[in-house]
């Protein structure tokens, strides 16, 4: 492998030269510039819809622009070809890993290297330079691990392995800390200074700004498909960044101290189990209680998903009691539950709408038999179309009208949808599933404001979130999911970044589960 050092710290290894790209009327890309310098990481900022990942898709060759040019280390890189951006020193890794789960790691990195016949036959060449790059850049690994029995952590140290391997020069990280505990993340980020000491050029995308503001040289702020600002890390704050990526100031949610009600929802050693046998929520006990958000944490995968189902009505428990404002569960009944909390699911386009409705429709989906829209047994569209007019307003949604189809949305605009016809009869208790996922800055700090109002008349909010950073700010008590088993919640005033990493990874629940 050659040595990544050649060159001078700051010469320019990548140009962007007026990069434009449209998709039908949507301009993705307006006229942007973009100059990458050896031994850096410079952040690209923008909200969901900014351009970001359509810019870099055209850099790695899966889109072509419109117009502009890029260059490469002096050379004109061709458009179109993913080939020759890997030829020219380009690296990516994606926010979703592209692993084979079946193969080992030395086989995930070789893979598409070496002509077929001849991959076996430089096994051990291959095995030593993996080790060589993964002792030099703190990326340790089993090489001969299946990729399937890797944590979210080793398997994105294969990513980087891979691109490493393929004498990448210049590395792409679309949102790498989107799944990984805090300890995983600072040592990305200790990685990361490896590799730039080395000479290697980074892009780090991200919506984290401490992160960015922790890990990079320099930021680029893209607002609606413009570059609208270029700043030196040094000299930039979370607030005026956050400002510039979404044309307003952004309000920081503040939780103001008050005393938690009665308990409203109470699991006592919850058993769930798929069809095979294999437990998802292993013995969980919970307790939510009103004028309180009780945040669970967790890495994706953890048992989230059928907690939130069971919650929801979706799924009946195996053993154990689930009682709802005093009162026992013993079956699944979405229906009746809808009446009794607000559910925010956590995937919008399978759970929380139906695409080929419309909007107003959507919004009286689970309440059309009730007033005010149905009047002697007949559907009061006037009053329909109404509430959806107040939602759309209220919650910012970016759409046509009322009369819109769902799936026309984007995913933004559907969670906004779903959060505004929710939370729209200040229900007693609610299901937050990842209420934020997919929103820029702006709606995220509107959720919060609304999560925050709900607590503050008294409502109970179960947040589910994989977003760590979102848990601490808003949670009064936080309860760590790992392999379904739930932790012990923490109170506010005890929240440790550390402790709760290391309990998200596996680690610290020895006499700490089964309780709430």
């Amino acid at each position: 492998m050659q040595q990544v050092n050649d060159g001078r710290p700051g010469d320019i290894v990548l140009r962007l030269a007026g990069i434009s790209k449209r998709f039908g009327d949507l301009q993705a890309n307006d006229s942007i510039d973009l100059d990458l310098r050896r031994g850096e990481v410079l952040a690209l900022l923008g909200e969901n819809g900014a351009g970001k990942t359509t810019l870099m898709n055209i850099l790695f060759g899966h889109y072509v622009a419109d117009a502009g040019s890029i260059e490469a280390f002096g050379e004109a890189l061709p458009p179109g070809r993913p080939r020759a951006a890997l030829d020219a020193g380009i690296g990516m890794v994606h926010q979703h890993f592209t692993l084979a789960e079946n193969l080992t790691v030395q086989d995930n990195i070789v893979l598409g290297t070496e002509k077929l016949w001849s991959w076996r036959g430089h096994a051990a060449r291959a095995r030593a330079c993996i080790a060589q790059l993964a002792h030099d850049f703190g990326l340790a690994v089993d090489p001969a691990a299946k990729v399937g029995d890797l944590s979210v952590g080793e398997r994105q140290r294969v990513e980087i392995l891979k691109a490493l391997y393929r004498e990448a020069r210049i590395l792409i990280l679309d949102e790498p800390t989107a799944v990984l505990t805090p300890q995983e993340s600072e040592a990305l980020f200790a990685t990361l200074k490896k590799l730039v000491a080395q000479g290697l050029a980074i892009i780090f995308i991200s919506h984290k700004l401490h992160e960015v503001l922790a890990v990079s040289d320099r930021i680029l702020v893209l607002r609606q498909g413009k570059l609208v600002a270029a700043r030196e890390t040094a000299g930039a704050t979370r607030a005026e960044l956050a400002e510039l990526m979404v044309g307003r100031p952004v309000p920081v949610p503040k939780v103001e101290p008050q005393a938690r009600g009665a308990e409203i929802l109470r699991l006592t050693q919850i058993h769930l189990a798929t069809d095979d046998g294999r437990a998802e929520l292993d013995h969980v006990d919970l307790g939510v209680c009103a004028g309180e958000i009780h945040g669970i944490a967790g890495v994706s995968g953890n048992g989230q998903t059928p907690l939130a189902d069971l919650l929801s009505g979706l799924r009946a428990p195996d053993g154990g009691s689930f009682q709802l404002f005093g009162r026992d569960r013993h079956a699944s009944d979405p229906t009746e539950i809808a009446a009794e909390m607000g559910r925010i699911p956590e995937d919008r386009h399978a759970m929380g709408l139906i695409g080929d409705m419309s909007i107003t429709e959507n919004m009286i989906a689970e309440r059309y038999r009730a007033a005010p829209f149905s009047r002697h047994h007949l559907i009061d569209w006037r009053a329909a179309r109404k509430f959806a007019e107040e939602i759309i307003a209220g919650y910012d949604v970016r759409c046509p009208g009322p009369q819109a189809t769902a799936r026309l949305l984007s995913g933004g605009n559907m969670q906004k949808l779903i959060l505004g016809r929710e939370m729209a009869g200040n229900p007693k208790l609610i299901l937050a599933a990842q209420p934020t996922r997919g929103l820029d800055i702006g709606a995220v700090g509107y959720v919060h404001e609304q999560l925050l109002a709900a607590r503050a008349r008294g409502a109970g909010v179960l947040l589910i979130s994989e977003d760590l950073d979102e848990l601490l700010s808003l949670s009064d008590r936080i309860s760590v999911i790992y392999r379904g088993r739930l932790s012990a919640p923490m109170e506010r005033a005890d929240f440790s970044v550390q402790r709760i990493g290391l309990m998200m990874a596996g680690h610290g629940y020895e006499g700490a589960v089964h309780a709430a």
